[in-house]
């Protein structure tokens, strides 16, 4: 599984974790994840993530 980083404000995505709250559940690959999905710190879109090598 993959990790991704907000570059506006750090806010991580991790496939493994998904985001519950926002209905996207845990195992949820990135490219899954709605393509209207806003980071839920600072609103700006996915196209803003970028994954972290770990």
């Amino acid at each position: 599984m993959k990790t991704y980083m907000c570059v506006v404000c750090g806010l991580i995505y991790e496939e493994e974790q998904g985001w519950p709250d926002d209905g996207i559940a845990p195992g949820t690959k990135w490219e899954d994840v709605p393509t209207d999905w806003v980071c839920p710190d600072c609103d700006v879109g996915k196209d803003e993530f970028e994954m972290m090598e770990i």
